[in-house]
């Protein structure tokens, strides 16, 4: 998987944003392209400004057993799959605020870098690698820029 620390990969996918429009349309699922922007930033509100509160316990348990293995792996996400409460949308969002919010998000995330990230902790799974931050941040970014079809 890309490493989202790195400088082209992240100027690739802040390219692949920069192709979206208000007219772009999903190739799947139920967000318009406004609202996909915004999800997409909920990964960074989570690691940079601690907006949703912690999950007790046991939710933290469940998420870093099963879900866990799926956001931080390698495999690509499926079409149409399940989406945390954390990260649904609801309403509308102005396009070009949420995607200069990402853009801005992203050239934090690669001007930190790989050792900012390594053993850092995400609030639902605990420590996590440099790896596993970057495959978190890319794969969900990939996921819906294809999703738009940029």
């Amino acid at each position: 998987m890309k490493n989202i620390f790195e400088k082209s990969i992240s100027e690739e996918l802040i390219a692949r944003i920069n192709n979206l429009n208000t007219s772009s349309m999903p190739q799947w699922g139920k967000m318009n392209v406004n609202q996909m922007l915004a999800h997409c930033n909920v990964a960074y509100e989570l690691t940079y400004e601690n907006k949703v509160s912690k999950p007790n316990w046991l939710k933290k348990m469940l998420l870093k057993t099963f879900v866990k293995p799926i956001v931080v792996g390698e495999k690509e996400y499926k079409r149409n799959s399940p989406t945390a409460p954390e990260f649904k949308i609801i309403g509308t969002r102005e396009f070009d605020k949420e995607k200069e919010r990402l853009i801005e998000y992203l050239k934090l995330t690669q001007e930190k870098g790989a050792l900012f990230f390594e053993g850092k902790v995400n609030h639902s799974f605990g420590v996590l690698t440099s790896n596993e931050w970057s495959n978190m941040f890319y794969k969900h970014l990939n996921h819906h820029l294809n999703q738009f079809g940029v």
